[in-house]
């Protein structure tokens, strides 16, 4: 993929991702009734709020180029615990998975020097 590609892939990916999570985060604030229900069912129905906060604070950060790969750390843990959360409530975590691998296929494309870190060999190289 050449950098031009690769930059326009790199804009696009990075929009819907924080579309997602200030989307997500925002309903959060709205008391949307299945959110509540889910904060409700796990205990965390007085932390709505500050999770809301942090979703879009993550989209912000990650969408700021010097603190882009800091946000896109935070939005992967953010949604490794929401699987997690799923999982422990017996809840289907189809919809965190796939906005998980958003998130990575995401870092991958706009952040290049991921990929030579986690495989350096040279069938990787860009």
């Amino acid at each position: 993929m050449n950098s031009k590609t690769r930059k326009i892939a790199g804009y696009v990916l990075s929009g819907l991702v924080t579309f997602v999570f200030v989307a997500t985060g925002a309903m959060k604030f709205t008391g949307g009734e299945q959110n509540v229900q889910m904060a409700k069912l796990v205990g965390g129905a007085s932390t709505l709020h500050i999770l809301g906060g942090l979703q879009i604070f993550f989209a912000l950060l990650f969408w700021i180029p010097r603190t882009a790969v800091v946000g896109f750390l935070l939005m992967a843990c953010y949604m490794a615990g929401a699987m997690a959360t799923h999982l422990v409530i017996k809840e289907s975590f189809v919809l965190q998975t796939g906005i998980e691998t958003l998130i990575w296929v995401t870092g991958f494309v706009r952040f290049p020097e991921l990929t030579q870190r986690l495989c350096p060999c040279n069938n990787c190289k860009q």
